[in-house]
């Protein structure tokens, strides 16, 4: 992710210096107002290039999934360039109140002139310039809300609808006030291609399209709950194509709540069939079983991700590791191999709970394993005071050769593991984890 953002902005910073380096700045310009000139046009530039980068990712762009490694990649790109954006944005806002500052400082002697219109293209450009600053304050809270993790998710996601609006009058804003050289240089090609590019992912976001193509419909055969965690079994429609091992699908129960994200359980059988394993961890979650009958209809956008089985290195030694309910994956793993349990290749499965005892996935697990002589399941039950650590998984046999790390469950588990295991590898493990969050 922190590559495709730097190359970005190197990119855009490559094009402004190329432009820079063809202006013709008056006589007796003063630096200082220099500096704030192409500090607007730079920072300006940042925020409308990765504001687009952000309407493009939030269409779920399919083709995509494969170079950036799952939509959950996508998704945390969206969000990072999104703040980053608006975080351009306040500064671009910063830098033109500076003008009174310098103002004060150095006087108006030395300030560049503006650029003189007139007839319609004059009243096209006040207007864009008005739309700006508004644009910039709601976005500003929508950002304030987003982070703001107790804001209801429901409330969030129909206001977080505007942002496309906005996007079209910051676009109109950007196309409006960048300077008419730019329009004969690459800086303006990429601009105008950039601004092309988010104007019609927000078209698709406001007309509702968004993984229109993927979405079927569906209904609920079952519904069981054991603990905090609800089973839930859906038939789908004959348009359900399939899915892969490890992926999931977004599940709409009504369109209030909207769409979550959630991990299908179980192998793909062919009849279109599949199930969900879902922990109370939210509002939503908390009493999904009482809201959710066997008959209900059901929409099912997907499948997504690529947490898929098939893309494990048959030359790595394989090691997976479940926390709580992110051992649903690993489930639809274990069941596809069933079909063929002398083609597993080896793995270590670590599943990490706080009890194992009425735990309603041990026992599943057990049974999955146990036709599968290759796979080696490990439970850690932290209130019998077995907790994994990245030294327990250090002194495993087989650390002399290459590794994979396939993870799914808590992230501070994940980072605990990450920061604790490469240096045993020698620079030769790789560390697998969806970790999807829409906000």
């Amino acid at each position: 992710m922190k590559t495709i953002l730097i190359s970005l902005l190197a990119v855009v910073a490559a094009a402004w210096g190329l432009a820079l380096t063809v202006t013709n700045f008056p006589e007796h310009s003063a630096l200082p107002w220099i500096l704030r000139q192409q500090g607007l046009y730079l920072t300006g530039l940042f925020s409308i290039f990765l504001m687009s980068l952000s309407m493009l990712l939030a269409t779920r762009p399919d083709w995509l999934e494969k170079p950036l490694g799952g939509l959950d990649r996508i998704y945390r790109l969206h969000k990072w360039s999104g703040i980053l954006a608006i975080g351009f944005g306040a500064s671009h806002w910063l830098i033109k109140q500076s003008g009174g500052l310098i103002k004060t400082l150095i006087g108006a002697q030395g300030r560049l002139p503006k650029i003189r219109y007139t007839g319609l293209l004059e009243v096209l450009r006040e207007f864009a310039a008005d739309l700006g600053e508004p644009a910039l304050y709601i976005v500003l809270a929508m950002l304030v809300i987003t982070l703001w993790r107790r804001f209801p998710y429901h409330i969030w996601r129909h206001l977080h609808r505007i942002m496309p609006a906005l996007y079209l009058m910051l676009a109109f804003h950007a196309m409006m006030l960048a300077p008419p050289a730019y329009w004969s240089q690459p800086v303006g090609a990429l601009l105008a291609v950039v601004l092309a590019v988010g104007v019609v992912a927000s078209v698709i976001v406001l007309a509702g399209l968004i993984g229109r193509r993927r979405q079927v419909n569906g209904s609920v055969v079952s519904v069981k709950n054991e603990g905090d965690v609800t089973e839930l079994t859906c038939r789908l429609d004959e348009q359900w194509k399939s899915h892969r091992a490890g992926q999931f699908a977004f599940v709409t129960f009504d369109w209030i709540e909207g769409a979550h994200p959630f991990t299908i359980a179980s192998a793909d059988r062919g009849d279109r069939v599949i199930t969900f394993y879902i922990k109370a961890l939210g509002n939503y979650t908390q009493d999904l079983a009482q809201r959710v009958r066997a008959g209900q209809k059901v929409k099912i956008e997907g499948p997504y991700g690529c947490f898929q089985l098939d893309r494990n290195n048959p030359g790595s030694r394989q090691i997976w590791v479940a926390g709580g309910v992110g051992v649903t994956p690993f489930l639809s793993w274990l069941e596809s191999l069933q079909t063929h349990p002398a083609e597993a290749r080896d793995a270590d499965l670590h599943y990490c709970t706080r009890n194992r005892e009425g735990d309603p996935f041990v026992a599943r697990l057990q049974a999955l394993c146990a036709a599968l002589p290759g796979i080696r399941l490990y439970v850690h039950s932290d209130r019998h005071g077995d907790v994994l650590t990245a030294d327990s998984l250090k002194l495993a046999e087989g650390q002399q050769k290459k590794a994979e790390v396939w993870f799914c469950g808590p992230s501070g588990l994940a980072n605990a593991l990450k920061k604790g295991l490469p240096d045993s590898w020698n620079g030769r493990l790789r560390f697998h984890q969806e970790a999807f969050e829409l906000r």
